[in-house]
This record gives structure tokens, sequence and C-alpha cells, in this order.
């Protein structure tokens, strides 16, 4: 091992990082120096491309894209990319599209589309003679960027509302201008972020004007997106008559399991322990089809954990309702996501998620990746009330322990089918191959 710290690594070449890094930090420098070249794309052009999207990258980290079939949303058949790494979301969101097929499918609502964006600044002056001229200050702030939000506006987004937050009870001075905007199928980061900081340059020379000028102007401290968009939001809801659920492992009937079913969804409202596995179910589906079209899963899950809260108590996401016969599960959640520019126009499999899904506006995607949370949320909780969770998802992870244990192709198909039927742990597994391997080893 030699030198762990370095002055100027950005500057080196890809072949010069890898170099420094297996040198300074690997045991074996070569093997590592292999296995990393082993991961970057023959295509050396798409490799440029995936090599832009991050700093000093020295190769590339793969994760699984994998597809769940049989989503019926609003009448459209969709087959969902999901990119994730644990092996039992995309066979459980599969599993609950397919019961909800057969009973009317998945129903969406887009609720709002509106994203937004904060310029923060001190000011010690009138309050109230700034909240009276809140709508000229307003005009003005549109107005001056209009070179920005031209080609927006004329798509029908731009700046749509401009409020202005007086909050010198909480800091002396503070305030905010709330921008609300419309960024059309973008996600809309970079293009919020450059309205804003048009706006914040321009605030100083319009209170010079129109403020008492023995007032300073204002300290503009900082513009910047929110990832917390509660009027960017969607519903996605299924229901059918409760006989219509049938039955269910262990004999369950449908009225016992909507009833087990709706507690066991209340307690995400009760308990926040709760909620926060409850909630993550739900974006273990949502992130895996934010990952496979390039969209920001860190701002999604950020929009969503705060939205959970917005109560002042963290509860969980989805809502269970009975009433006159009838099961309702549905999931209200905010989501900015884009289908254009940045990464999902650049990373080549997520155009290929998108066309998958049938090239979709932002709307659509929205809801796509809605009704994917609330089927991961489904099933997760269909297996929780019924016969428990690792039942399913220690099958699903079978495979993956198979790897660590070095089975063979024959000694997995036996595993396979042995474990077919029960609950697996890694010891029983492990136990399993001595067996067999002792018999095979026994009869040479």
């Amino acid at each position: 091992m030699g030198q762990k710290t370095i002055s100027g690594f950005s500057k080196l070449s890809k072949v010069g990082k890898i170099k420094w890094i297996v040198e300074n930090f690997f045991k074996d420098p070569e093997t590592v120096k292999r296995e990393l070249a082993s991961y970057l794309l023959a295509n050396e052009e798409q490799q440029r491309i995936l090599d832009g999207f991050s700093e000093n990258t020295i190769s590339n980290y793969p994760l699984p894209l994998g597809v769940a079939p049989n989503f019926l949303i609003n009448g459209v058949e969709y087959c969902v990319p999901m990119v994730t790494e644990e092996s039992s979301v995309v066979a459980a969101a599969a599993s609950a599209a397919k019961f909800w097929l057969d009973r009317g499918g998945i129903q969406t609502k887009i609720l709002g589309t509106l994203k937004t964006g904060q310029i923060h600044f001190l000011w010690y002056g009138d309050g109230e003679m700034l909240a009276s001229k809140q709508k000229e200050l307003s005009e003005y702030l549109i107005e001056v960027s209009t070179d920005i939000t031209k080609n927006m506006d004329e798509r029908g987004g731009g700046i749509q509302h401009i409020s202005l937050v007086n909050m010198i009870d909480q800091e002396p001075g503070y305030y905010q201008l709330l921008l609300e905007i419309d960024t059309q199928d973008s996600m809309g980061a970079n293009f919020i972020n450059s309205v804003l900081e048009k706006c914040a340059q321009a605030l100083p020379g319009w209170f010079e004007k129109n403020m008492r000028g023995d007032i300073p102007v204002p300290e503009v401290i900082m513009s910047i997106l929110s990832n917390y968009n509660p009027d960017c939001r969607v519903l996605a809801w299924v229901e059918c008559p409760t006989v219509d659920l049938g039955y269910f492992e262990g004999g369950l009937g449908p009225e016992e399991f909507a009833r087990r079913f709706y507690t066991a969804v209340r307690i995400s409202h009760i308990d926040p322990y709760r909620a926060a596995t409850h909630n993550k179910g739900i974006f273990n589906g949502i992130d895996a089809v934010v990952l496979a079209t390039a969209n920001d899963f860190r701002a999604v899950e950020a929009c969503g954990h705060a939205w959970a809260a917005r109560s002042g108590k963290y509860v969980g996401l989805s809502k269970c309702t009975i009433h006159k016969g009838v099961f309702r599960f549905e999931l209200e959640i905010p989501l900015a996501v884009g289908t254009v520019g940045g990464l999902t126009t650049l990373h080549p499999v997520a155009k290929r998620s998108l066309e998958m899904l049938g090239n979709p506006d932002a709307n659509t995607l929205m809801q796509v990746i809605a009704a994917t949370g609330l089927m991961q949320n489904f099933s997760a909780i269909r297996s929780l009330i019924t016969t428990g969770i690792q039942k399913g998802h220690m099958r699903m992870h079978l495979h993956n322990m198979l790897l660590r244990l070095e089975a063979n192709e024959e000694e997995s198909a036996k595993a396979l089918e042995h474990f077919r039927d029960k609950t697996v742990t890694f010891q029983d597994l492990r136990n399993y191959l001595s067996q067999i391997r002792q018999v095979i080893v026994g009869a040479k």
C-alpha cells in the first residue's frame, strides 16, 4: 500500500486514475485493474457517454434491468422496466399486477404538475408594505426571466405563480419567494434553478425602485429548487367487490383477507417504525422504475418522505378502505420526473426503457411509477398477512445464496426443487448442499 492522498487526481486520464487507485488501495493491483476493465462497455462511444455522467469515473457499476409484465393502467397494458438489486422486488410487482389484471387493473389520476423553487432572502423593511406590492413584484420577476422561460411558456409551462412568504417570526428579516413552475415533460431542475438565479439577481433592483430608499436592499442568501413538490402529485388505486378478492394461501377468505389488509395499512398510520418499512416497500417499486428511466430517485424519495410527514407525524403513504362491500387500496404521492432532457435522453438503456413504455410524456410516466409503487406495497402486505414475508423473500434470495456457496448447475437445480415449497435460510441451504455433495462423493 502506498500514498493515500493525491493532488490533481481529476486531471489524470482514466488509465492514470485506475493505476493510482489500484496501486495504493488494493493488495493485488493487476487483478483489480482487470476486473474494473471488464465492466467497461465495448462500445467506446457509449462508454464515453456514461463517463460523462459523473466525476473521476474508473469503471461501471452494473445493476440488472428486469421487467414486470401484466400492468393494466387506465385500460392500457404495460410491461414495466425496473432496475433493482433486490431479487424479490420485480417478482412482487409482477405478481400483484397479474392479480389486479383480472379485477379491472389499476386506475391513476394526475392531481397536479407544478414544481417548486425558492429564493431565500433577508430584508428589514416594512413587511406589510412589501406584501401589498406582491402582485407587482411577481409580474416584474416573470417579465425579467422571459429570456429563459420563453420556450417553456410557448409549450404551456413556465412560472405559474409566485408567493411571498414572511418568516420573520422564525428568523429576523427572513423572507422567501416561492415559485410554482410547470416544466412540462422535463424534470426541470436546471431550468428551475436558472429561472431562480435570474430572478434573484433582479430582486435588489426592484427594491431600489419600489421600496423606501433608507432601507437596504435584500440580501439574497440562496436561490434553489425544492425537492418537496406537493403540487406535482399523482393518485393510483385499485378496487373491487371484497368477495372478488378470492381465497388466499392457508384458506384465508376474502372478507378476512380484506380486514387483515386494512389493519396492516392502518398500523402504518399509527406507528412510525412500521411506516418507515411500509414506505420503503413502496419505494422498492418506485425507485426501480425511476432508475430504469434515468430519473432522480434521491429527489423522488426525499419528496415522498416529506409528504409522508406533512401532518407533523411520519405515516404510511398508502391507504385502504372497505366500504359497502368494496375493497379499495390507493397511493397518493408527489412525483417529479421527466421524459425529455438530462440522462433520460442520454442514457442508452433509459431510452429503451421509455420506448418499452410507449415513449410516455411525464404525466404518463408519473402514473406508471405510482402504479408500480402501489403494486409493490400490495404484494408486500399480502405476504405479511398470509404466509409471512420470509417464505417468498428468501426463496427469491435462493439464487444469490447458491452463487455465494459456489453451487454448480446440478446442485442448484436440486436445491431449487428441494426448497420449492419451503422457507429457506442460508444455513439450511449450506447444510443441504453439504449432504448432496457427500452423497456424490460417496457414490464415486
